[in-house]
């Protein structure tokens, strides 16, 4: 199992004129541990239970676009990116971007969103779930068809038209960046998983409701016709103890999951200052993970 890091949070004890040089740390530690995943979350403002609003937030794929620029190897995305926070043909030119200028180390992440007091604040509309989940399917044949150089006319949806989904240049990734879909639903969520991702994301829960909501998702893979050993598997570990760098703990933790099929654990911890946290906690946590194989 391969270890990923989840950057969440940006209150860096010196403040904003610090996590620049922070990011570009916690890019180099990352590597340098052999971590193999490394996100920033996608929002406007802060979670509340990470601190709030008032807290401070960066804007994602401008981030990630940073991080690509201070490393080399670990795969870069957002965890996830809500569905209604950008047109989607803008979405699928900002993933191409970060794909093209990172050479091929794009994931996109996305989800139905759900963060209603951020849509609210900056004036987004945030419509009925139903419609979210629908405007999400029609996002990802966007971004599918707008990465097939063969198919570049017009898109005709319920809640997107375009005239052209020309790409230029298309994504260094072949056939095009991975799609990651974030959350557990199992009528919708892990259904779009089946029909269009490449990878799912879920949490650390349980392993015996991972191993369902992975059922689940294998019945849906044979309802669409899709092999089901083709998606890349990962959850988002919701343990402290990797934030209280309890390495016993998490190993113990982990090693539940190791026969479901995980390929990746991402960490999620809650530091403002994660570089130092990657070379003590990350980095041995990749060798313990890597004994359970």
């Amino acid at each position: 199992m391969r270890v990923g890091v989840h950057i969440n949070r940006f209150d860096h004890p010196a403040g904003g004129p610090a996590l620049g040089a922070e990011l570009a740390a916690a890019g180099r530690a990352a590597e340098a541990a052999g971590v193999s995943w490394l996100s920033v979350m996608d929002h406007y403002f802060q979670m509340e239970f990470n601190g709030g609003a008032e807290d401070p937030m960066l804007e994602a794929y401008t981030t990630l676009g940073f991080l690509a620029a201070h490393t080399e190897t670990v795969r870069l995305g957002a965890l996830v990116t809500g569905v209604t926070y950008r047109h989607p043909g803008l979405l699928a030119k900002i993933a191409t971007t970060l794909d093209v200028l990172s050479g091929g180390r794009a994931t996109l992440g996305i989800g139905a969103a759900w963060y209603d007091r951020e849509h609210e604040g900056l004036g987004v509309p945030f419509p009925p779930v139903a419609e979210r989940f629908e405007r999400l399917e029609e996002t990802l044949r966007i971004c599918l068809q707008m990465w097939d150089p063969a198919t570049n006319g017009p898109f005709e949806g319920t809640y997107y038209r375009l005239a052209e989904t020309l790409c230029v240049p298309a994504p260094v990734s072949s056939p095009h960046p991975e799609i990651m879909i974030g959350g557990s639903g199992e009528k919708k969520t892990l259904r779009l998983v089946a029909r269009h991702g490449d990878a799912c994301n879920l949490f650390t829960t349980s392993p015996e409701e991972v191993a369902h909501k992975l059922d689940v998702l294998r019945g849906h893979c044979d309802t669409e016709g899709r092999d089901y050993d083709e998606i890349r598997k990962t959850v988002l570990y919701a343990g402290e103890s990797a934030s209280e760098g309890d390495l016993d703990t998490f190993t113990r933790d982990i090693a539940r999951y190791t026969k479901l099929g995980i390929d990746t654990v991402i960490l999620g911890p809650r530091l403002g200052a994660p570089a130092q946290w990657i070379e003590q906690f990350a980095a041995p946590a990749v060798q313990r993970l890597s004994e359970l194989d």
